[in-house]
């Protein structure tokens, strides 16, 4: 039986669009460029962070943020960031009676911007505020803490197979695997993936399916 269902948040729940289109204008390059560089470090099974260092080596991620956040050219989130699937998707599980929990590797400014959106979620936390971030296993010990369930009554939804699928599984939780964004698409389909992943989804509306079987 699943009673808590937790989900990650860039390209599960948000639209990653706006972030990296920020981070192009902030480097003064176009869009697509750093789009492209986005998809080769996914294809190479990068962190993310990867895309922004081949723009410029060297480059101190943690003080350009800052640097950014300063000149108001931060951080933001609003409704068209929100897959449209999203809310009909945790409003119908809250109705079934499962525990909707949101924690991904965000900033602490992230995890303020996504409760202002008045998600249907029982609780939001981004691995800034816990103080460790995805795939640490000390990461998916607050994942069971904040599920108030059981590892294996517990499901994990995610689109990046080393940061969600592969960890969660090993921390004894059960896992979908989310063919949404460039980590999605692109490990949709690989063996291991599919091996370790209890389910794979095209939409959060599988869910309600899979709650009701």
């Amino acid at each position: 039986m699943i009673e808590t269902i937790v989900f990650d948040i860039g390209e599960t729940l948000i639209r990653d669009d706006r972030y990296w289109a920020s981070w192009a204008d902030w480097l003064d390059v176009p869009p697509h460029t750093l789009s492209a560089l986005v998809g080769a470090v996914v294809t190479q099974g990068r962190d993310n962070a990867d895309a922004v260092k081949l723009l410029r080596p060297g480059i101190d991620v943690a003080a350009e943020y800052a640097a950014r956040e300063a000149a108001g050219r931060g951080e933001h989130l609003d409704e068209s960031d929100v897959y449209a699937d999203v809310r009909p998707a945790l409003a119908a599980l809250q109705g079934l009676g499962v525990r909707v929990v949101i924690a991904g590797n965000q900033t602490v400014k992230a995890g303020e911007l996504l409760r202002a959106l008045d998600l249907p979620a029982d609780f939001i936390a981004t691995s800034a505020e816990w103080g460790c971030a995805k795939p640490s296993s000390e990461f998916f010990a607050r994942v069971l803490d904040a599920s108030g369930a059981l590892a294996w009554d517990t499901l994990y939804v995610g689109d990046h197979p080393a940061n969600d699928v592969f960890p969660a599984k090993a921390a004894g939780l059960r896992t979908a695997h989310l063919r949404r964004g460039p980590w999605g698409y692109w490990w949709a389909d690989d063996p291991e993936v599919r091996a370790a992943a209890d389910w794979s989804i095209d939409s959060l509306t599988d869910l309600v399916g899979l709650v009701n079987t």
